[in-house]
């Protein structure tokens, strides 16, 4: 049970809000927030994404501890939610996929296992670290469909159905997806990161930054943040702001150094601005992290996502994006 009270003197307001073990009565939680009367919204909304934000790693740990039929089912499931809050590659990325495989054989009905499997599998299909991209989606789509139909009420089951539909290009349908997701929970934060890079992709380039600033307003410690500051740089980089791309793209490359498309990113924005031995430095690591996609331009149309785009952001991307991979040194075909 939350509870809580609110005292005001003068133009200051001060907030207790406290989490209790409504079985035990014993306090969970408790925390402190002050403000002024100024902007009541914005007090509003900052109390209530803290109180979220922190509900959602208090009640993970209070599940983790409750009775189940499965504990070694549930003990799996939260050694492949450990390995997933590492930077991403492939060796990680198969080894989330060992733990929530062998989760799933233990307990077959388990909507975690079956969202967090499909989430993983889809999302190394769109981060380019598997050889099994068609078996991958597969049952990564078999998985999403299965965790939905037991519970259509579950957040991490929608967010597993979007990444599945956005690792098929389908990202005006993944779009309702990941907005059911931040109405169940409007501080899920990679829900956020993910509604943004649909929007992009779908025209809607304007929305892209904010949604992603957003989730690194509510979670600025957060282990995947590279894919947020890459969806940054990438927007500045079609925009033509080469100076705030490079800025983000470097911060991205830091904290996803496996990531071949960031390296590719920061090949282009390198280029644009004159920066020829970075950009021939960073295309060569795209390229030795991922052959087939970043050995020619005719490659990545064809591998990449690029052909699905809508005419806005295609026009962008080849004013853009391919103009600085052709500088860095990627040939045509």
């Amino acid at each position: 049970m939350l509870e809580g009270s609110v005292r005001r003197l003068g133009n200051e307001i001060r907030i207790n809000a406290q989490l209790i073990d409504a079985e035990t009565d014993t306090h969970l939680w408790a925390e402190r927030i002050a403000g002024d009367t100024s902007d009541l919204f914005a007090l509003q909304d900052e109390v209530t994404s803290r109180i979220a934000v922190t509900l959602r790693l208090e009640l993970a740990r209070l599940e983790a501890a409750r009775p189940t039929q499965h504990p070694d089912a549930l003990d799996y499931i939260l050694r492949g939610r450990a390995a997933f809050a590492k930077p991403p590659s492939r060796e990680n990325r198969a080894e989330q996929i060992n733990l929530f495989e062998r989760a799933l054989a233990l307990d077959p009905q388990s909507v975690a296992a079956q969202s967090w499997l499909a989430a993983v599998l889809a999302g190394r299909v769109i981060d380019s670290m598997t050889d099994t991209a068609a078996a991958d989606m597969v049952r990564a789509e078999h998985l999403a469909g299965q965790a939905l139909a037991a519970s259509p009420h579950s957040g991490l089951a929608h967010i597993a159905k979007g990444l599945v539909l956005s690792a098929q290009h389908r990202y005006a349908e993944a779009i309702p997806e990941f907005e059911t997701v931040l109405a169940l929970d409007r501080n899920w934060v990679a829900a956020l990161h993910a509604l943004g890079q649909c929007k992009l992709f779908t025209g809607s380039i304007e929305e892209a930054i904010p949604l992603t600033e957003q989730a690194i307003r509510l979670n600025p410690r957060d282990p995947l943040i590279g894919y947020w500051y890459q969806q940054i740089g990438f927007v500045h980089l079609l925009q033509s702001r080469t100076d705030e791309a490079i800025i983000w793209l470097e911060k991205a490359r830091n904290a996803i150094p496996a990531h071949s498309h960031i390296h590719a990113q920061l090949a282009s924005a390198y280029a644009l601005n004159g920066e020829s031995e970075r950009a021939s430095a960073e295309l060569a690591e795209a390229r030795r992290l991922t052959p087939d996609r970043f050995s020619s331009i005719a490659g990545l149309r064809v591998h990449g996502n690029y052909g699905v785009l809508v005419p806005k952001i295609r026009a962008l991307a080849d004013a853009t994006y391919f103009v600085g991979l052709r500088k860095a040194g990627m040939s045509e075909e």
